[in-house]
């Protein structure tokens, strides 16, 4: 029969066979499956106005604003007025 030596080449001969089989480097590559998003990159979580309100010792109220997006800022500062008006 087949020697230790010899079993354990053959053995490894039939190991190596399929992987150089799925090394092929002759075929071009073609296009990355996974491609770069460009919207998903740009995307920022939405943070809210953050609003302080304070008290002066007259009772009288007043307010700072903050946040990222000037636009909501304003937009908040509107309706804080419009609330105020309403009372």
């Amino acid at each position: 029969m087949f020697g230790l030596k010899s079993s354990i080449v053959i053995l490894s001969l039939l190991f190596l066979l399929p992987v150089q089989g799925c090394t092929n480097t002759e075929t071009t590559q073609g296009e990355s499956v996974f491609k770069k998003v460009p919207e998903l990159v740009e995307i920022k979580p939405d943070r809210p106005v953050k609003i302080k309100l304070k008290r002066s010792a007259k009772g009288d109220y007043s307010w700072e604003l903050s946040g990222d997006d000037a636009d909501k800022i304003l937009r908040e500062e509107r309706k804080l007025k419009e609330s105020l008006r309403d009372k």
